[in-house]
C-alpha cells in the first residue's frame, strides 16, 4: 500500500509540473519577434555597457602593435556596428533608417562619447522595434537586401544583427582590455 502510495503522488507530482510547463512560456519567447528581440537584447547589454567603459580620451585608441594595421579605432567601431544596426533594421521594416547612417561607418557628424553612446543605443531599440514585427508570416519572405542586389529575409537579417554585434564585441572587448580595462560583462 505504502509503494502505491508513493507512486501515486509521483505521478500527480509530475503531471503537476507538466500542467505547469505547457501553461507558461518564457517572457518574450511567444513569437519569432520576441525571441529576435530578446537576442538583440541579450548583445545590447553586452555591447553598450562596453562602449561606456572606455574613457572618451581613449575612443580614437586603434592598436599599433601586431596585426592592426587600417582597423577601425575604438569609436569608428561603435560608430559601424550602429550604422549597420540601422540599416538592417530598416530593411526588415521596409523603410529608410530614421537617421542619417552615414553609410555603413556611421555618420561623420557624430563624434563625441555621448552622442557615439546614443547613436548605439538609438540603434539598438530600432533593431528590437524590427524584431518585434517579424511573424510566422513574413519571417522568410523574400525582400530588399540592404546589402546591395538581390533579396534576403527578415529573420536572416535579424540574425545578422546579432552575429555582426557579437563580431564587433569581441574586437570591442580587445580594445577595452589592450587599455587595461575589464569589460563589464567579465566583471564579478
Amino acid at each position: 500500500m505504502k509503494t502505491k502510495s508513493i507512486f501515486g503522488y509521483l505521478l500527480l507530482l509530475g503531471c503537476c509540473a507538466a500542467a505547469l510547463a505547457q501553461g507558461s512560456k518564457p517572457v518574450g519567447q511567444t513569437s519569432p519577434g520576441g525571441v529576435l528581440g530578446n537576442a538583440i537584447g541579450n548583445v545590447e547589454r553586452e555591447f553598450v555597457p562596453a562602449a561606456e567603459a572606455m574613457p572618451e580620451d581613449k575612443y580614437s585608441f586603434v592598436p599599433s602593435s601586431g596585426e592592426f594595421k587600417g582597423v577601425r579605432t575604438f569609436a569608428q567601431q561603435l560608430k559601424h556596428v550602429a550604422a549597420v544596426n540601422f540599416i538592417v533594421a530598416a530593411a526588415i521594416l521596409g523603410e529608410k533608417p530614421p537617421v542619417d547612417t552615414g553609410g555603413e561607418d556611421g555618420p561623420d557628424t557624430i563624434k563625441s562619447k555621448a552622442d557615439i553612446v546614443k547613436f548605439l543605443k538609438d540603434s539598438f531599440a530600432f533593431a528590437r522595434k524590427a524584431a518585434s514585427g517579424i511573424n510566422e508570416k513574413n519571417a522568410v519572405a523574400a525582400i530588399k537586401s540592404p546589402f546591395g542586389e538581390g533579396t534576403a529575409t527578415r529573420l536572416g537579417l535579424a540574425t545578422v544583427i546579432v552575429g555582426h554585434c557579437f563580431d564587433h564585441y569581441g574586437q570591442v572587448v580587445v580594445y577595452l582590455r589592450m587599455n587595461g580595462i575589464v569589460p563589464p560583462a567579465s566583471r564579478k
